[in-house]
C-alpha cells in the first residue's frame, strides 16, 4: 500500500514538474518576444534600421533542414522549418530521397558551387552586411560569395538562372524584406537533399530583435515542387569577437590539397 502510495505521489510530482517547465517555457517565449517587439534598433545616416556587422546562424541546418537524429559526420539537430513538414509533391519527395543518396555528387556544396538563398545565410560561416540607402550587399565566407540586394530599380527580365538570384529589397517597418527570384535549379536547401526548381521564389526577412541578434524568416514558394508555401524562421548571432573579420574559405584550393595528399 505504502508502495501505490509512494507511486503515486511521483507520478503526481512530475505531472507538476512537467506543467511547470511548460508554464517556464512559455513565459520565456512570451517575454522574448514582448523584448524584440520593444527593442529599438540603431538607425543608419537614412534613417534605417542598421543591420550592419558580422553575423552568424548556430545549427545545423545546412545538414537538413529538419528534425534529424546523428549520423557519421553529421550531428543531431532541430529542424528550422515551421511546424518540421516541407509539402513535397509526390514525385518531388522521391527526387529528394534520390539526392540524399547522391548527395556527396549533386550538392553544388560538394562541388565547391554557390549554394544560393537561403542556404548561404545557415552555411556553417560568418557573413558581413554592409548598408547604403540604395543597396544591402552582403560578403559571404563560403567561396567568395558576394549578393547585391538591390533597394531600387526594375527586377530583371527572366527567365534568368542565377546561383544566388536576382534579390531586390525593401523595408517594412524595422524589417528587411528581400524578394528572390531567377534561380538555377542546381542548389539545395541541405546536404538531405531538400531541392528546388528554378521556379522558386524565396522571401526572406531579417528583424533586429537585440543588440546582438538579428531574426531571420524565409517563405519558400515554388508550385513546381510544393504543393503549398512553407517557411523557415531562425536566430542569426552578432559575432563579437575583438577584431572579428569574414576570411576565406578556398573550397577548390582544400579540395585539391586533399587529392594532392
Amino acid at each position: 500500500m505504502e508502495r501505490d502510495y509512494c507511486l503515486v505521489a511521483i507520478l503526481m510530482i512530475n505531472r507538476l514538474a512537467s506543467r511547470v517547465t511548460i508554464l517556464v517555457a512559455a513565459i520565456l517565449l512570451i517575454s522574448s518576444k514582448v523584448f524584440a517587439q520593444n527593442y529599438i534598433p540603431p538607425r543608419t545616416i537614412d534613417g534605417q534600421p542598421d543591420l550592419q556587422g558580422i553575423w552568424q546562424a548556430v545549427g545545423t541546418a545546412n545538414w537538413n533542414i529538419q528534425d534529424h537524429s546523428a549520423q557519421v559526420g553529421m550531428p543531431a539537430g532541430q529542424g528550422v522549418v515551421v511546424g518540421n513538414e516541407i509539402p513535397y509533391q509526390s514525385w518531388a519527395a522521391e527526387q529528394r530521397d534520390e539526392n540524399r543518396e547522391n548527395r556527396l555528387r549533386d550538392d553544388t556544396e560538394a562541388n565547391c558551387k554557390m549554394v544560393g538563398v537561403p542556404r548561404i545565410t545557415y552555411m556553417p560561416y560568418p557573413f558581413q552586411i554592409f548598408q547604403t540607402s540604395d543597396q544591402i550587399v552582403m560578403i559571404y565566407e563560403w567561396v567568395h560569395t558576394i549578393r547585391n540586394i538591390y533597394m531600387e530599380g526594375e527586377r530583371l527580365p527572366g527567365p534568368i538562372e542565377w546561383y544566388m538570384g536576382d534579390s531586390r529589397g525593401h523595408w517594412e517597418g524595422d524589417t528587411l524584406v528581400v524578394d528572390v527570384t531567377h534561380f538555377t535549379g542546381e542548389t539545395w536547401f541541405d546536404r538531405a537533399g531538400n531541392f528546388h526548381s528554378p521556379s522558386l521564389r524565396v522571401t526572406e526577412r531579417y528583424t533586429r530583435t537585440g543588440p546582438d541578434h538579428l531574426l531571420y524568416e524565409v517563405t519558400i514558394d515554388d508550385p513546381d515542387v510544393f504543393t503549398e508555401p512553407w517557411q523557415m524562421s531562425m536566430p542569426l548571432y552578432r559575432r563579437i569577437e575583438k577584431n572579428v573579420r569574414v576570411l576565406e574559405f578556398e573550397c577548390y584550393a582544400l579540395a585539391e590539397d586533399d587529392i594532392a595528399q
